[in-house]
């Protein structure tokens, strides 16, 4: 698999991140250096510094100087993933119990909250203003879209503009601002910059598109967590909005949306998972995260041809068809 392949040419930088991110959630305080060090140990492909890594190679790279940008966007990412488990009342992620399972919500927040810090200050140590400028913004919109996230839980009635905004915000964003401070920290040229955020934000909105699809497709065992989590949190994802677009189904869709919305989502979504199954409704969202992963690609073709180019692309393929 190419992707396995990328990794390990870039095992050595990627094994630095990680010793950078235990280092950086160190604290003396036990209780927070605990729960830090669990939410870091549940793991994850590390997709946002890998793209940090490779879109420095389009500049200047000195690992040590792009350090302070790959660490502190994972610990962002990290930080959301622990707020949206008390959002949710998630206790696994990964297959593993989340903080707040495993401690409680107040832990949970209070380590997300850390984390975020921690983040920050590390970002901190480089002196170049575009970089603070652009992370505090991003950071502004994601917690705009949790608490949009929250606001549409069970609505039936938003729409795709909807959906497509809170993904951006939720995902794309991030790893747009990845793409783009890896080559802002590296000193690359303003174009390149550009070049590597729309690359970011197309491959961003597909790889949510793919999570929301594999939440209905998926198995637990395959998931780290039940199939069908989302609606049982309040989440109408594109399969859905799709479903409920189909006269011949929308109204029994709509009854079953309620059900669940009545039962706080403690209830069987068999029903609903075969409903949206049984339809054409992940097939037409699987065709707009192909569209989006097609524009990611076509973005870096004013590139120069790298290895990080190709290997950007590869990993883009990656995740327009990842079935994990």
């Amino acid at each position: 698999m190419k992707l396995l392949d990328i990794y390990a040419r870039m095992k050595k930088d990627i094994a630095y991140v990680e010793r950078e991110l235990e280092e950086s959630v160190h604290t003396d305080h036990s209780m927070l250096k605990e729960t830090s060090l669990h939410l870091l140990k549940a793991g994850g492909k590390r997709i946002r510094p890998v793209f940090v890594l490779l879109s420095a190679q389009f500049g200047r790279y000195d690992l040590h100087r792009i350090k302070h940008i790959a660490v502190p966007l994972e610990m962002i990412h990290m930080a959301t993933l622990v707020h949206d488990d008390v959002i949710d009342d998630a206790d696994t992620r990964r297959g593993q119990l989340t903080v707040r399972s495993k401690w409680d919500n107040r832990i949970a927040m209070y380590t997300g909250d850390y984390i975020f810090a921690k983040a920050l200050t590390i970002a901190a140590q480089l002196n170049d203003p575009r970089i603070h400028q652009i992370l505090s913004s991003a950071i502004v919109e994601l917690t705009v879209g949790e608490i949009e996230q929250i606001r549409y839980f069970y609505r039936t009635d938003q729409t795709l503009r909807h959906y497509l905004l809170r993904i951006k915000r939720k995902t794309a964003l991030l790893i747009a601002i990845s793409c783009q401070l890896g080559a802002v920290a590296s000193e690359a040229d303003e174009d390149v910059h550009n070049v590597l955020y729309r690359f970011g934000y197309n491959v961003g909105m597909a790889f949510q598109i793919r999570d929301d699809i594999l939440d209905l497709t998926g198995t637990e065992k395959e998931l780290g967590k039940p199939p069908g989590s989302d609606i049982r949190q309040g989440n109408i994802t594109l399969p859905v909005l799709y479903a409920l677009e189909d006269p011949q189904i929308r109204g029994v869709l709509l009854a079953e949306i309620e059900r669940i919305r009545i039962a706080d989502g403690q209830t069987d979504v068999t029903p609903f998972l075969k409903m949206i199954r049984n339809g054409p409704y992940i097939e037409e969202a699987d065709k707009l995260s192909s569209r989006y992963i097609d524009r990611a690609i076509d973005a870096l073709s004013v590139l120069p041809d790298i290895r990080a180019k190709r290997d950007l692309v590869d990993i883009a393929h990656f995740i327009g068809d990842r079935s994990y």
